[in-house]
């Protein structure tokens, strides 16, 4: 702790003597007599005139007329931030390049996307995941509609923003800045735009595979239709703009999820082997309606007045059928005859298989709205001040409903499947065979495997359904001095008061067959079979891994009739009671000084300045009482717990010019992750096992617990950048070499065991005779501030138009960038380093583009190194497992009428994941012990825009 503080300390204080350094250099001389008043105000307003003109020098934004363009705006927004940054910017109003938000984001340098639903939605910096990252919408910290903090930059639409900005270096007056980066993504300001302006564009979508799973709601096609309008009243002084973004957005998939490799069958002779498989068809249909207002005032040069307001609900739906095979996990048998290689079984043939036939419906409904408030007053020449209030607010439904169906009732009844496997080699998906025939015909709903019985139910089916509601209020006041004489350009400060509040509920039910007379206390509750519906068909939607046809149906209409009841259970499948509130009321007083100024001949800029960050959180939870049934009304003890912290965060960021076209970047900060919001559930489950009864070793004892932490402290890190660019070509082009390492501390441990005396919850052991009790000691498993480690990295990028080399290629333009970063994490007693979840140690961007008299084309290649990333797991929770990297390959191909009555008139044609490349996970180091495999096709894109 004392080393990391003297290196920021060291850091602040060169800052502080390059700022004393140059205010000596540019102190006057004096000849000892008083200057008059009129002298001194002429002088100052040299001065300030100097400073105008030295701020002239910075790069200014061209007229968006296509994708070069906007690649110069990217690059003069880089060049004349005072911070290390990564910029996008529109084409044209209203069309960011890219499909979407996080698929722009995912083409900068050191930024990587984890497609989610076949969809770019995660983002990734510096190897950091979305934990450690922060989204801002015009400098206003924004909600999430998951479980946790990061931000699925699904949830915006792409058409809101005029600018996105990625801040990789902190910065004292950047209020909820992340420890990895900062996202800031800016709307269109109409007061900005030196004329009104209207856009519309509009594109139909359609994927490679057709629909692979019928269903209401979904569809292989879609559409995007948006369009902004900016206007200018009573003479500038009152701006507005408008925007409405519509959006019906297709996806397929082919699924297969195995369940995992035991090495223990008997049958197996110490191989790994499959333990079974989940395999769906899913069809997915992503709606979505944006609406966007920003009405500006500005009577005078002195005050403006700005009023933001975004409105967006969207709706996803998928139909997901197909058939999961207990094999290894399973009553099924393992024949001799098998092909092993390399410890794992990848060919052989079970019998005795007894499947679930599944037929799921999910459906998720997000509303997010924003409101901004934003207050700018220049008082006099040398003071300004600014108010800023906001609301972010979402609230996200979501229902994973699954239905079963069978030849038969019960694990242990006929008939039976035999099912020949093979696995295709790293990465490939297995080939299933089955030999059974599952027509409607053959098939009932039921509980194939008998999962209910230990709940005293026929489980034909369960639902989960998580409710999310996030809100953030901030009220931020600041003021600014400026100043003429000095190293220091202005002073900065201020205090944001931030209230966030987060709850995370799900319902679960099982799906009991009606028989139309048992009541809960009957054992087994509900019929054991039930005819499938009338309507019910075959098809063969799983025939891409060999399985033969399904019969399919709607699950909804069974719940609509009757044919199903409903059973509430509570905390099935999950390691703890599931429901949680969190609160937060975050202070942060800030003090930032800027500085213009010069370093012997070498111009220098930047700032330096202190966050101070004093939370109070607050979390409740549950835990179930002693006794209590989980199936049917369950009794659940309120728990309560929190705690509050204060962080100091330093920054300095220089910018040193060493020539006129090469700039030397450094920064340094001290930065903070706040806690996931599901690791500081206070909810607590105490857990028994009767066959550890005796035993008086607490690590295999009979107690144990799972828990959340309300007292977890956001992790920390020093975080230190620097970077060398070179502009060339009037600032066209540039390249850079940068370097960056962030030495993290009390990192969170999300499974930390303790050692627990449970002495006060003898009551959970029911009717269990404690007299045999070996120990009332046992291990609790509980997320704790006990890591540390790094993440150190190296980047380079060239961005330049190859017609700056040679006239041959004029219009012809490159974006090349790759990233180098590697990672240690060590937890307190485990002394194995593991890597930073979401860390691709190898990170690959390119863009190949060629722009000319209104014809364009690109393609773009983004790699990533294999990774460990968060998926959903049983019952909507999230579990980690590495996914396996690879290229993907974009493209897209325009032309833009230049004259004549269509003079503004854009026809676009592009495709996505042009490589087909797959989504798959897998376990063991080992890419042929896949957990997930996922082929989404290739997408395309065909459409029209128009600018006014």
């Amino acid at each position: 702790m004392i080393l990391k503080r003297n290196l920021l300390s060291a850091a602040l204080a060169s800052a502080m003597l390059m700022t004393a350094t140059g205010a000596y250099a540019t102190q006057p001389a004096t000849n000892g007599q008083a200057q008059d008043s009129n002298q001194a105000t002429s002088q100052k307003a040299d001065k300030k005139e100097q400073k105008k003109r030295a701020s002239a020098t910075k790069l200014s934004a061209v007229e968006v007329t296509g994708f070069a363009s906007s690649v110069q705006n990217s690059i003069a927004t880089q060049r004349n931030s005072d911070v290390i940054v990564e910029a996008v910017s529109a084409e044209q109003i209203g069309k960011l390049p890219g499909t979407s938000i996080a698929d722009s984001l995912g083409r900068l340098p050191g930024l990587a996307v984890q497609r989610l639903n076949g969809r770019p939605q995660v983002l990734t910096i510096h190897g950091l995941g979305p934990d450690f990252s922060t989204a801002l919408v015009n400098g206003r910290q924004q909600v999430s509609t998951g479980n946790n903090r990061g931000v699925q930059f699904d949830q915006y639409p792409a058409s809101w923003f005029n600018s996105v900005q990625v801040h990789l270096s902190p910065s004292a007056a950047l209020v909820g800045q992340g420890m990895a980066g900062t996202v800031d993504m800016h709307t269109i300001r109409p007061l900005e735009q030196d004329k009104p302006i209207a856009a519309i564009n509009a594109s139909y979508i359609w994927n490679s595979m057709n629909q692979v799973a019928p269903g209401k709601g979904v569809s292989d096609k879609g559409y995007k239709v948006n369009g902004v309008w900016v206007h200018q009243f009573a003479d500038r002084t009152f701006g507005v703009t408008l925007g409405l973004d519509m959006e019906s957005n297709p996806t397929q998939i082919q699924h297969q999820a195995p369940w995992g490799y035991p090495t223990d069958n008997s049958a197996a002779g110490g191989n790994a082997l499959i333990g079974g498989s989940k395999n769906y068809a899913t069809s997915d249909l992503f709606k979505r309606t944006g609406l966007l207002a920003t009405l500006q005032f500005q009577p005078n040069e002195n005050f403006t007045s700005t009023l933001d307001m975004t409105y967006d609900r969207f709706h996803d739906r998928q139909h997901s059928k197909g058939i999961e095979f207990p094999l290894a996990w399973g009553n099924a048998q393992l024949e001799p005859g098998y092909t092993a290689q390399g410890g794992l079984i990848t060919k052989g043939t079970f019998t005795h298989v007894k499947p679930v036939i599944r037929n799921d419906y999910n459906r998720s409904l997000s509303k997010v709205y924003n409101v901004g408030w934003n207050n700018k007053w220049r008082i006099n020449e040398d003071w300004s001040a600014e108010a800023d209030a906001s609301i972010s607010h979402a609230d996200r439904r979501d229902a994973f409903i699954e239905s079963y169906s069978g030849t038969a009732f019960g694990a242990d009844n006929g008939p039976f499947d035999t099912l020949n496997f093979t696995q295709g080699g790293s990465g490939n998906l297995w080939q299933l065979n089955n030999s059974l025939d599952y027509s409607p015909s053959q098939v009932v709903l039921t509980d194939p495997q008998g999962w209910g019985g230990g709940s005293g139910l026929v489980q034909g089916g369960f639902v989960n359904a998580p409710h999310v509601v996030d809100r953030i209020s901030d009220l931020r006041l600041s003021a600014e001095r400026s100043f003429v004489d000095g190293p220091i350009a202005s002073i900065k400060f201020g205090i944001d008061r931030e209230d966030r509040k987060k709850s995370f509920n799900i319902q679960q039910r099982f799906l009991v067959p009606n028989n139309g007379n048992l009541t809960y206390t009957t054992s087994p509750w509900g019929a054991q079979t039930a005819a499938l519906p009338s309507g019910a068909f075959s098809d063969t939607q799983l025939s891409f891994m060999g399985v033969g046809n399904l019969p399919i149906y709607d699950p909804i209409a069974l719940i609509q009739n009757g044919t199903y009841d409903q059973v509430p259970a509570y905390q099935s499948s999950l390691p703890m009671p599931p429901d949680w509130k969190v609160h937060e009321k975050d202070t942060t007083p800030f003090v930032q000084f800027n500085l213009d100024t010069q370093l012997g001949n070498f111009p220098l800029r930047g700032n330096f300045g202190l966050q101070v960050a004093h939370t109070t959180q607050d979390s409740q939870g549950g835990r179930v009482a002693p006794g209590s049934s989980y199936v049917g009304k369950t009794a659940v003890i309120p728990v309560q717990g929190g705690t509050s912290y204060t962080r100091y965060l330093p920054s300095v960021n220089l910018v040193l010019g060493l020539t006129d076209q090469t700039d030397l970047r450094f920064g340094a900060a001290r930065s903070m992750a706040r806690p996931r919001m599901d690791q500081m559930n206070a909810s607590f489950a105490v857990n028994t096992n009767n066959t550890h009864l005796a035993s008086s070793d607490p690590n295999n004892a009979y107690f144990s617990s799972n828990s959340g932490n309300p007292k977890l402290l956001p992790s920390m890190a020093d975080n230190y950048n620097l970077s060398i660019e070179h502009y060339f070509g009037n600032s066209k082009g540039y390249v850079s070499l940068s370097g960056y390492f962030l030495k993290l501390s009390d990192y969170i441990n999300p499974s930390t065991t303790v050692l627990t005396d449970f002495s006060q919850y003898t009551a959970y052991a029911g009717t269990t005779d404690l007299s045999q009790l070996g120990t009332t000691l046992g291990i609790a498993s509980v997320p704790t501030n006990s890591g540390r480690g790094y993440v150190k990295g190296v980047q380079a990028v060239l961005n330049t138009p190859l017609g700056l080399f040679t006239p041959v290629l004029d219009g012809f333009g490159v974006i090349f960038s790759g990233n180098l970063t590697k990672s240690s994490i060590v937890y307190d007693g485990n002394p194995d380093p593991i890597t930073v979840p979401g860390l691709s140690e190898h990170v690959v961007n390119n863009t190949i583009y060629y722009e000319h008299n209104g014809f364009q084309a690109r393609v773009s290649q983004n790699y990533r190194s294999s990774f460990l990333g968060r998926v959903y797991g049983i019952s909507a929770s999230r579990i980690e497992q590495t996914i396996k990297g690879g290229s993907t390959y974009d493209a897209q191909i325009s032309y833009s009428l230049q004259s004549g009555p269509m003079k503004g008139l854009t026809i676009l044609l592009q495709g996505s994941n042009l490589s087909n490349k797959k989504f798959i996970t897998y376990q063991n180091h080992d890419p042929r012990q896949i957990l997930t495999w996922e082929n989404y096709g290739r997408r395309y894109e065909v459409g029209v825009s128009y600018k006014f």
